[in-house]
């Protein structure tokens, strides 16, 4: 008996099974595709990346670039945007959709809906999501067997990274190939002198890039990479100079400014060749249009050159000792005439909110001091106080940030407002999350960051965008929610449908607790990097020039795609 029950049971079960199956309708299915498109708008992005595996219809419909171009728009656009005063968003779908088509909504983005330019949203909602989580599939290039003195010059530009050493000029590519793209070796008149500086113009044309070099011997030259032939020229070389070391350059074209460690800034313009002279033509010398001494800059410093059709303006920041109160930092702009004559030169200090004086001694403090007040200062508040006002390890300045990082474990953003009647630098806000000394960070125009530890174990990504006015922006201050650190992967390792189709899953961003994805063996200890203060990022890169601690330098691209 007890058999024939388990049968009738399982007969029970097994056509309740099938009526149950039968009862399934699959409705979506039968709608228009347009309805469905509008059913999908709805979807959060998971259920969206589900959708995209049902069928090679449903793929193609929950891939639509309107609805992740309208979840772009919501989840890193519009939240900077409900931040503007006067803002009045209700917060519904069609609005949302409304706003992503005004380019005026964008706040800085409008590159991403010019009219003509195809944009993958997915890609584009995936890259963004990978910043926000750290999360960068990380490979190496060598660049140097061994230790070179002064260290590998590196700049990045457009997916392109340009080297220099004394072995000469190389550009690489930093998509997936990661491949030299160019290679050439310095002039005759600076071949024995080592680089010392290098810079990218920024406005050259998708065809040609121009390059800067400054050598030790006070010698420059100008260089121009031809994309399509993959090919360096020589276009300029300046004979050395008695000057000094030129300890930084720019270029906007066709003017050149150099600083030099003498501090003595020059201002330097090209002749423009006719029309019908190509790029790798060998150019005119240039005329020093202006010259500027200088007794209070001091490394480390970031020059950069603004040129419009009635002036060039020159803005050096640096790092600037103050008496027995350590350091701080400084900005001058310089304005230039197309003539060469001067219009106006501006000085600027900033003065941080943590700023106090620097025991140097016990001896000239306790004076002022009271009692108690002389015994509580210790030798570990000396030390302390020493590590807050040391010399900075690397600046940088992309208007209005300009960026600072310190030996112990910080870093300091400060706002530089520049108008027609003056020039002033913020208050300082420190910014805390490594937990090691910070040798180098870098800072965009739009406020994003990236800074890097000296064991090279430790990258951070910034957002920085608008200071620290607002109280709202002084919480995240307060909260450590500024920064999110890289979290690295073998590029070997990472598939398009493993973790990293996975992580576009997770809407939600950790900040500030990631940690390497990739562990080092105790006997890889001996292996570990130095970083040499630079690093550098575009949209969907960071490089990293790393020393290893047998000689050997590389550079270290984590890719966010």
């Amino acid at each position: 008996m007890a058999k024939r029950a388990r049968e009738v049971v399982d007969d029970i079960d097994e056509s309740h099974s099938k009526r149950f199956k039968a009862s399934v309708v699959d409705r979506l299915s039968r709608l228009s595709d347009e309805l469905i498109l509008r059913v999908l708008s709805y979807l959060p992005v998971a259920q969206l990346i589900v959708c995209q595996r049902l069928s090679h219809k449903y793929q193609a419909l929950a891939g639509d670039d309107q609805i992740w171009k309208q979840r772009y728009y919501e989840r890193f656009v519009r939240p900077r945007a409900k931040k503007l005063p006067g803002s009045k968003e209700d917060g519904s779908a069609d609005e949302s959709t409304r706003l992503a088509s005004k380019a005026s909504k964008w706040l800085g983005e409008e590159h991403l809906i010019k009219r003509g330019v195809k944009m993958n949203w997915k890609k584009q909602y995936k890259l963004r999501h990978n910043w926000t989580r750290g999360s960068a599939a990380v490979s190496e290039i060598p660049v140097a067997e061994e230790t070179s003195i002064p260290p590998v010059l590196v700049q990045m530009h457009e997916k392109v990274i340009y080297t220099a050493d004394t072995n000469g000029l190389r550009a690489w590519s930093a998509r997936q190939e990661q491949k030299m793209v160019a290679e050439i070796s310095f002039a005759p008149s600076v071949s024995g002198s080592p680089p010392t500086a290098l810079a990218i113009d920024s406005q050259t044309c998708n065809t040609t890039s121009r390059i800067s070099v400054g050598f030790e011997s006070g010698a420059f030259s100008v260089y121009v990479l031809d994309h399509a032939k993959a090919r360096f020229f020589c276009s300029y070389s300046h004979v050395a100079s008695s000057k000094g070391v030129i300890s930084a350059i720019s270029i906007s074209w066709p003017y050149v400014v150099t600083m030099t460690a003498t501090q003595l800034l020059s201002l330097y313009a090209f002749k423009q060749p006719p029309a019908p002279a190509v790029d790798q033509d060998i150019l005119d010398p240039p005329r020093l249009l202006h010259s500027l001494k200088s007794s209070t800059i001091w490394p480390p410093l970031s020059t950069s050159l603004r040129a419009t059709e009635d002036s060039i303006t020159i803005s050096v920041a640096y790092a600037l000792p103050t008496y027995l109160s350590g350091w701080t930092v400084g900005l001058q702009e310089v304005k230039v005439s197309p003539t060469g004559e001067l219009i106006e030169s501006r000085l600027a200090a900033a003065i941080s909110r943590h700023y106090r004086p620097l025991i140097f001694s016990f001896s000239p403090l306790m004076q002022h001091l009271s009692a108690p007040s002389a015994i509580a200062a210790t030798a570990s508040t000396s030390r302390e106080m020493r590590q807050i006002h040391s010399k900075p390890t690397s600046l940088s300045y992309a208007h209005p940030y300009l960026l600072v990082s310190h030996p112990d474990n910080t870093l300091t953003i400060y706002l530089v407002n520049s108008t027609a009647d003056s020039l002033t630098i913020g208050a300082g806000s420190r910014l805390w999350g490594h937990t090691s000394s910070v040798s180098g960070a870098h800072v965009g125009d739009r406020g994003k960051a990236v800074s890097v530890s000296t064991r090279g174990d430790e990258l951070r990504v910034w957002e920085l965008e608008g200071g620290f006015a607002s109280s709202t922006a002084k919480k995240r201050l307060s909260g450590s929610k500024m920064s999110v650190r890289i979290r690295t992967e073998s590029r070997r390792s990472r598939t398009k449908t493993g973790r990293d189709q996975r992580s576009v899953m997770q809407d939600s961003s950790t900040r500030g607790t990631g940690s390497f994805a990739t562990e080092q063996r105790p006997d890889q200890t001996s292996e570990l990097t130095l970083t040499r203060g630079w690093v550098g990022f575009d949209e969907e890169n960071v490089v990293v020039l790393k020393e290893q601690s047998r000689g050997g330098q590389a550079l270290v691209i984590y890719d966010f795609t």
